[in-house]
């Protein structure tokens, strides 16, 4: 994973995108940026970058990701094996369905994908060292430049999907004190039943993580 750093930058995601249709960078490519100014979180809300966060988007091509995966649940992929580089750290960091970190009852990140012709773009953001009112910071404290080696180490090893989720679907239930939103409406996860392609049935309804 070739990663590139930045000072600043209104979205890695933008800037990210920006680079691959233009064809100015190859998958696997990493963005990181020390100020994100006009970060993009979920259901089209802004992320607030304080800096000295994360602000990270990565890119890496359909063909790179595994085979038994649905695309709808590349986010639990990607933020579960994230969560667990955490977890080799000592954060008690856990992933609220489907890519909400959080510590305790409160939110630290999140991750969004994206699709570029043939190339899958993630893009993170979580409160290292700083949090908004009404969020939280990660537990422990790391350097970003340990964080990523370590994680892009994780990804390179194309865990199957299988693995992965058979590790998450055992801390599901803590998801389900929560709720989730779908189309501008929110849904308790407290009857959700999770499905092994990574959706949820929520009162008779499937629902997969579009973001």
């Amino acid at each position: 994973m070739r990663i590139q750093y930045l000072e600043s930058i209104d979205s890695t995601q933008s800037y990210l995108k920006k680079l691959l249709q233009e064809k100015k960078v190859q998958t696997p490519y990493a963005v990181v940026s020390k100020i994100q100014t006009n970060g993009q979180g979920s259901r089209d809300n802004s992320w607030i970058g304080l800096e000295g966060n994360l602000f990270l988007s990565f890119a890496l091509s359909l063909e790179e990701l595994p085979k038994d995966m649905k695309l709808e649940s590349a986010s639990i992929y990607f933020s579960y094996i994230l969560k667990e580089t955490l977890k080799e750290f000592g954060s008690s960091v856990w992933l609220k369905w489907p890519n909400d970190f959080y510590i305790n009852n409160f939110k630290i990140g999140g991750m969004i994908t994206n699709l570029v012709g043939k190339d899958l773009i993630c893009g993170v953001g979580i409160n290292l060292i700083k949090n908004p009112e009404g969020f939280e910071k990660l537990d422990i404290n790391i350097s970003i430049e340990k964080l990523l080696n370590l994680y892009f180490i994780n990804i390179a090893k194309r865990s199957s999907w299988k693995q992965i989720f058979s590790k998450y679907k055992l801390e599901f239930h803590k998801s389900q004190n929560f709720s989730t939103h779908k189309n501008g409406l929110q849904f308790s996860l407290g009857n959700a039943i999770l499905n092994n392609d990574g959706s949820v049935v929520i009162n008779g309804e499937r629902i997969y993580s579009t973001r």
